[in-house]
Order: C-alpha cells, then structure tokens, then sequence
C-alpha cells in the first residue's frame, strides 16, 4: 500500500504515518492565532517533525463550521514563508487549501502533499495535481465550510461517502493522476451530525476505494466534546488518542493530529499488535 507525494513514497502497508496539524489562522477552532508568527510557526512544525510527525499540514483558511473564505492573496502570505522554511529543513509539507493557485504556489514553495478539502470539486485543482506532482489527500464535505453544519443530511452516509470517492477516484485516473498519488478523507465534522461521524468510524473498511489508503482527521473535534458532554478543548486530547489506536485497527493508515507525540505512540504500540 504505497502512497506517492511529490518529494517522497510512504510504505503505509503496515506503518502509518502521522500528520501535524500547523494553523497559521487567526480563527481555526483549536489553535487559531498561536501560530501567526512565522518563526513560531516554524518552531512549532520543526517540533512535531521531532515528536514522530512525518508529514506537517500547513493551512492558512480556517474551515470550522462556519468560516468565512479568506482571499487567496492572504492565504498565500500566511502559508508560503512557512512552507519554505520548513521544507528548507527537509520536512515534508502539506498544504491544507481549496485554492489550485495557492496549491500550486505551495508546491513550488516545497510542499509534498495537497489536502483539499473541497475533495477535488474544482477542476482547476484536479489539474493542479496532476501538473505538481503533489500526492493528494480528497476529503468529502458536504456543501461548503460556511453553511456545511447547517441540517446536514445523507440517506446512507457511508454509502454517500464511499461513492464520493469513487467519482473522484474516476476523475483522477481520466486526468492522469496515478493511483498511487491518491488517499482518501471521509470528512469527519465536514457536512455531518455526531451520528453521521460516528456511523463513519463504525464502519470504515467499508471506505476504501481501489484499495488507496484511508486518513483519519478527528483530533480535538467538537463531536467528541458532545459525546462526552464537555465543551473544554482540553477533555478532547486523549479520546483522539483512543481514535487513532481504534482507527489503525480499522484500516486507517494516516492521522491528522494536533497532539503529536501521544498519538504517534498509540499508532506504534497499535501496530506492534495488529501488524507484528
């Protein structure tokens, strides 16, 4: 189960990997504003490279329920100091955008991956791909980040999902994106009610598509709060923890996390077990 980026090729067949989150919003729903500063910023990715990340997600637009869109110029201004330096450091970066030019500003910048969250919907970031390089994470959101927590509703959500990735999966291959660039995000808290997520996770090996891989971004969402009944951020940290251990079990091979080192160290106790 190989996963192609542009810098470089994870073997996911029976070790995840894991990637940090890095907002440099002032507004993302966990950390926005702490990482404005670009040398903080840096600092702070440099860390999580250092506590096992092997990817870290750079996003400059936050996408909480109901954000408002940020213009593409200061989306460029906050992510791609931070992308260079980082890559200057030999990390691998991905950029979190719905934007094809901030994409491919991003690439040319150093970044690895493209994790679009819009799932590919705009054509002009399908061709992006394509002409980057870049592996591609495609999430499914039902409708957009400002309305998306608005009544959202499936007759059957994981068989919504799953044929949301296929459709994408079809539309990559006729553009000449490999297989091998492509996972696939089911978009948890994109579009979706507690029971939606927790349909999702229930049944995740129902979500693969042409055997590419799965990634996991639940880390410090607010369906865990309502399931524990707790609005504090802090309560969220290690039922994130006890998700990704469940998740690797389930056939996720990669995990957008805001705390690295616990969940780096749950996926490698995990696998000690499950993969040998």
């Amino acid at each position: 189960m190989l996963w192609q980026t542009r810098t470089q090729t994870f073997d996911l067949a029976r070790r995840g990997v894991v990637m940090g989150v890095l907002n440099v919003t002032p507004d993302s729903f966990s950390d926005g504003g702490r990482w404005l500063d670009v040398d903080a910023a840096v600092a702070h990715g440099a860390e999580m490279f250092s506590q096992g990340a092997q990817i870290v997600d750079v996003g400059g637009e936050s996408t909480r329920p109901g954000a408002e869109p940020v213009a593409e110029s200061e989306e460029l201004r906050r992510v791609l100091p931070v992308i260079e330096r980082l890559a200057a450091l030999g990390a691998v970066v991905s950029i979190d955008t719905m934007k094809a030019n901030v994409a491919r500003a991003a690439c040319a910048a150093g970044a690895s991956v493209i994790n679009d969250v819009g799932g590919l919907r705009d054509e002009t970031m399908l061709f992006a791909v394509k002409e980057t390089g870049a592996g591609v994470v495609i999430m499914h959101m039902k409708g957009e980040p400002l309305t998306m927590q608005t009544a959202p509703r499936y007759e059957n959500v994981t068989r919504e999902v799953q044929d949301s990735f296929c459709t994408a999966m079809k539309r990559c291959l006729r553009c000449g994106v490999p297989a091998e660039k492509i996972i696939f995000d089911p978009g948890i808290g994109f579009g979706k009610t507690v029971e939606h997520n927790i349909e999702l996770l229930r049944r995740l090996p129902e979500l693969h598509v042409g055997e590419r891989p799965l990634l996991i971004g639940v880390s410090r969402k607010s369906f865990i709060g309502k399931v524990l009944g707790s609005d504090a951020l802090e309560d969220r940290a290690w039922p994130t923890v006890a998700l990704t251990s469940y998740c690797r079990e389930r056939g996720a091979r990669v995990f957008r996390v805001h705390d690295v080192k616990p969940n780096v160290e749950a996926l490698r106790m995990t696998e000690a077990i499950v993969a040998g």
